[in-house]
């Protein structure tokens, strides 16, 4: 049975790391980093703005990781930060003009590329995907923080 198990991981892990190339492959054509193409992305689909503190809890990621990617963006134009009235510790990041324009021609066909392949699998097989994914992401965060907390 271990020995099955193992090969099915394996089989996962191959699979998880295939769909992460394709990312990386789309950020590389467009001279961006993995990570920098999912800021844009979130920042398209939250026009209203979101927190670093969003990006990062989003992306699982740290927060100088998300510093060092809004200080790119705001250099080259593509951001602005927003004062948020009820706490000013917080500031919104948002799309410029420029940013806009430039998300727009990556971003978009992107989306539409994911809806797609996502489509072709049929509703319910997406739902169960869904299902999967869900329960196989709470059982590891489950197993790993068993480990983290040395049991």
């Amino acid at each position: 049975m271990d020995g099955q198990i193992n090969e099915l991981v394996n089989a996962y892990c191959r699979l998880r790391d295939r769909q992460r190339a394709v990312y990386d492959r789309c950020a590389k054509a467009h001279n961006l980093t993995v990570n920098e193409l999912f800021v844009l992305d979130i920042l398209w689909f939250s026009p209203e703005g979101c927190t670093q503190t969003g990006i990062c809890e989003r992306l699982s990621v740290n927060k100088q990781t998300i510093a060092a990617i809004t200080g790119r963006f705001l250099k080259k134009g593509y951001i602005f930060f927003e004062e948020v009235a009820d706490d000013r510790r917080n500031k919104l990041v948002r799309f410029t003009q420029k940013g806009r324009e430039y998300a727009e021609a990556i971003i978009p066909p992107a989306a539409e590329a994911e809806n797609i392949a996502m489509a072709q699998l049929g509703l319910g097989k997406l739902a169960e995907l869904i299902s999967l994914t869900a329960s196989l992401t709470e059982n590891m965060e489950r197993q790993f923080s068993l480990i983290e907390e040395g049991k």
